[in-house]
């Protein structure tokens, strides 16, 4: 089953407004660990007026300021939330700054957490407090753009933050009828709670989405994250085809969401923390980097000068490897690798699902039947957690120090996420390969999780989906896991074991010989993924639909990758 990516141009949506201010967004970076700490200089990383000069100079378009207003220095927390005029002030200062240098700027409300706990105690506060924003900066150019809340989550539910965000909306438009907006979506402003997120007609919004996956790579070693994250210090990013895809599996939804509902996207965060090596680092941020600007999202790396940041504030230098990432690498070609499959389930035994555990907790109720080679999980009641219902393939081996990749087909009878990992069959229960949230869609999408073992070797290791709190349900095509390593030659020199022909081709391609198991799949010269899908027993695929032009495929044979360049002509005409 071919598992073609959503390739949407803006260009392909009427140009409203938004999709214009957009793509002057461009590339941003966040002034983060500033304005939204408790103070300006509870963090270590007070706000300096070079930086916005540097900022510019270095060649971003925007910056983002995250901050913090609810502070009992900031603002009154009784009516009528007087935000302090200094504080005001400071803002403005800094918002003047980067208008100077040529920048847009995004303003935010940032860890507004009395608003998380208690959202209709705090909804006048919130409002009033956008009223005076939004008074104070009416009549700046609209290079200056408002970001309702930064990632909603708590007791702000989606349902709720749909109602907050149209009143927010509301009470802007009385002083700033045309002012840009960005809105992101319930359950920490991730693509999550992007299916659950209802917008109000307005052609000045921009949807605006954070992007931290793998967390495992990208938090390991974050003191805030929890002793979870001290175990995944030392996880790479490689940036093989498998990464991609997770990546490209992830955004679908979004682009998706886009097509649907008209609205351009802005990527507000995105970023791996400093305890991380900085070659996956670099590789990471290159790949999204690129990868968003191939779907035009506009972007805005997080952050500048603290613990992700791209500039040492103690040497007055830049990381030169992220702001390379950032700004000037080209997409590279995918790190080729090796899979041997360790276990797969694809369900094709009427009524065999051997092996697998239902379990329901907490008043949670389902039942799974297997037919037509899929496996149906149908929820009754699903509980009030994700975890409420898991759904556990146990007794794996798991070795410490090697880089498995968990594949799943996967479909849904209308949008819904769950949660999948690998790790412990026992108290405290941990995670093996982070916690990674899949959205799940009625059309086939092939999800892929790639991870380090970081703790010592597991020969009872179990792999988990949490299938909870939705009452939607679950249908599992296919379920396995792979260990990998890594081909150590560039792709010009893989030895070939296999190959494929005709080339040039109009439409069909054969293969001398593929493992079954093998994702193949297409790319541009510059790396770009156009399309991948597991190897038919068949040995064949159609490439007829392929516009014409030169491209890279890869598949694996004999366990081993291999890459060969393909011409794709015309089809005939008779």
């Amino acid at each position: 089953m071919i598992i073609f990516l959503l390739l949407f141009s803006a260009s392909a949506f009427s140009q409203s407004p938004a999709f214009e201010k957009n793509a002057m967004l461009g590339r941003g970076i966040n002034l983060g660990n500033i304005f939204e700490a408790p103070d300006e200089t509870a963090w270590g990383n007070p706000f300096q007026d070079n930086y916005l000069k540097q900022i510019a100079d270095l060649g971003f378009d925007h910056v983002r300021i995250p901050i913090r207003w609810e502070t009992a220095a900031r603002s009154m927390a009784e009516s009528p939330y007087t935000i302090d005029p200094l504080f005001l002030e400071r803002i403005q200062h800094v918002v003047d700054l980067a208008l100077e240098h040529q920048l847009h700027v995004i303003i935010n409300m940032h860890h507004h957490e009395a608003l998380f706990e208690q959202p209709d105690d705090q909804k006048a506060r919130f409002l009033a407090m956008w009223d005076q924003i939004a008074s104070y900066f009416s009549d700046y150019p609209d290079h200056l753009i408002f970001e309702i809340l930064n990632e909603p989550h708590g007791q702000l539910t989606a349902s709720k933050w749909n109602l907050f965000l149209a009143d927010a909306i509301h009470t802007i438009r009385s002083s700033n009828p045309t002012r840009f907006l960005l809105v992101g979506t319930a359950e920490w402003g991730g693509l999550g709670g992007l299916s659950k997120l209802q917008l109000p007609a307005d052609d000045r919004l921009i949807l605006t989405i954070h992007y931290y996956n793998p967390f495992s790579f990208t938090h390991q070693g974050a003191e805030w994250s929890g002793d979870e994250a001290q175990k995944w210090l030392g996880t790479r990013w490689m940036d093989t085809e498998s990464e991609r895809q997770q990546i490209q599996s992830d955004f679908a939804p979004a682009i998706q969401y886009r097509e649907t509902h008209q609205i351009p996207i802005h990527v507000g965060e995105f970023g791996a923390y400093s305890k991380a090596d900085m070659e996956s680092r670099a590789r990471w941020t290159t790949y999204l980097a690129r990868y968003f600007e191939s779907q035009d999202f506009s972007w805005a790396y997080w952050e500048y000068s603290a613990g992700f940041g791209i500039y040492d504030r103690a040497n007055q230098s830049f990381y030169t490897e992220l702001v390379d990432a950032l700004l000037h690498n080209e997409m590279p070609e995918p790190t080729p690798v090796n899979f041997e499959e360790l276990f797969k389930t694809d369900f094709q035994n009427d009524g065999d699902w051997e092996g697998w555990n239902l379990n329901n907790s907490n008043g949670a109720s389902s039942a799974g039947l297997v037919s037509q080679g899929v496996l149906t999980i149908d929820i009754e009641n699903g509980g009030t957690q994700a975890w409420h219902i898991q759904l556990a393939y146990p007794g794996l081996l798991l070795e410490e120090g090697k880089t498995y990749e968990i594949r799943i087909l996967a479909t849904a009878e209308t949008n819904r996420s769950i949660t999948a990992y690998a790790g412990m069959n026992r108290d405290p229960w941990n995670s093996y390969s982070g916690y990674e949230t899949l959205n799940l869609g009625p059309a086939p999408q092939l999800f892929t999780i790639n991870f380090q073992m970081p703790s010592s070797t597991d020969n009872q290791a179990r792999l988990v989906l949490d299938l909870g709190y939705s009452k939607i349900p679950v249908i599992l095509h296919e379920v396995a896991l792979y260990e990998v390593s890594f081909v150590t030659e560039s792709p010009d020199t893989i030895v070939q074991t296999s190959f494929f022909y005709p080339n040039p081709t109009s439409g069909l391609v054969n293969f001398s010989t593929a493992d079954s198991a093998s994702i193949i799949s297409v790319h541009t010269y510059q790396g770009s993924l156009i399309w991948q899908q597991q190897m038919p027993l068949s040995q064949q695929i159609n490439l007829e639909k392929l516009p014409t032009g030169r491209y890279i495929i890869r598949w694996q044979s004999r366990g081993k990758m291999q890459a060969g360049k393909l011409i794709k002509q015309a089809s005939p005409r008779f």
